[in-house]
């Protein structure tokens, strides 16, 4: 029997310049060129609906420009005025002074009354005249019934629409039940009703108003009510009447 011989192992083949490398497999040539498939990008998509946007955006800018340019010819050619507003008529319904001892209704007492109490109804009547070429959109108002500076009651008149050069007459009625004076003003209104037979109130009210022009409204328009009236108690009937129209008499 002869002896297994173990197998040989490759030797590497040495190289001119002494290197030791083991033998490589020739690589196979590839001559066919691989293509990677193509895929377009979204950046032109992208660029389209920007310049949409931007488009739209144009359009509508130049839209709300042309209808302000036609709203604001329209206005200059209209040429706008404020609407007048005034207490026309005033009418004395109730007046009732009470104080708080019998005595010092007399002016000639020393002392005065502590607390009066006044009682009030007047029915007033305002003049609404539309001066312009276009209709006027009147907003909710009120109205003030003051003595010496002191707010006793309070009147609204709801909104209303009024025709281009027409005249409106607007009914308020304010109501004071047993308002209640202290000190100073208690004697005031005491002494004015005994000795003058004069009781002087101011009536205050703001009014907004709105110009309408092709079912657009105007920016709202402030008209001021400053009336000073003078009711006589015994008469109950009304003697003076000073109305101011924005600061302004009229």
């Amino acid at each position: 029997m002869q002896p297994n011989n173990p197998p040989q192992q490759s030797q590497p083949s040495t190289s001119q310049n002494g290197d030791h490398r083991p033998h490589r497999p020739p690589q196979a040539s590839n001559n066919h060129r691989h293509y990677q498939p193509y895929y377009p990008t979204t950046s032109s998509s992208s660029a389209s609906i920007k310049g949409c946007c931007c488009c739209i955006f144009l359009l509508l800018s130049f839209l709300a420009l042309l209808v302000l340019a036609i709203f604001l010819i329209i206005i200059l050619a209209v040429k706008p005025k404020k609407p007048q507003f005034d207490l026309q008529q005033v009418g004395v319904q109730y007046m009732g002074i009470s104080a708080s001892n019998p005595t010092s209704l007399d002016p000639t007492t020393a002392t005065g009354p502590t607390t009066a109490s006044l009682s009030l109804t007047i029915h007033m009547l305002f003049t609404a005249v539309n001066p312009n070429k276009v209709g006027i959109k009147y907003g909710q108002s009120k109205f003030t019934v003051m003595y010496h500076g002191i707010p006793l009651g309070k009147a609204t008149v709801p909104g209303f629409y009024q025709e281009a050069h027409s005249e409106r007459q607007v009914e308020a009625t304010i109501s004071v039940d047993r308002y209640s004076l202290m000190q100073a003003n208690a004697a005031d209104l005491i002494r004015d009703a005994s000795l003058n037979d004069r009781v002087e109130l101011r009536v205050l009210g703001e009014v907004g108003a709105k110009i309408r022009v092709l079912d657009f409204d105007s920016p709202g328009v402030q008209v001021s009510v400053n009336c000073a009236i003078v009711i006589s108690p015994r008469k109950q009937s009304l003697t003076y009447k000073d109305c101011g129209f924005d600061g302004l008499n009229v």
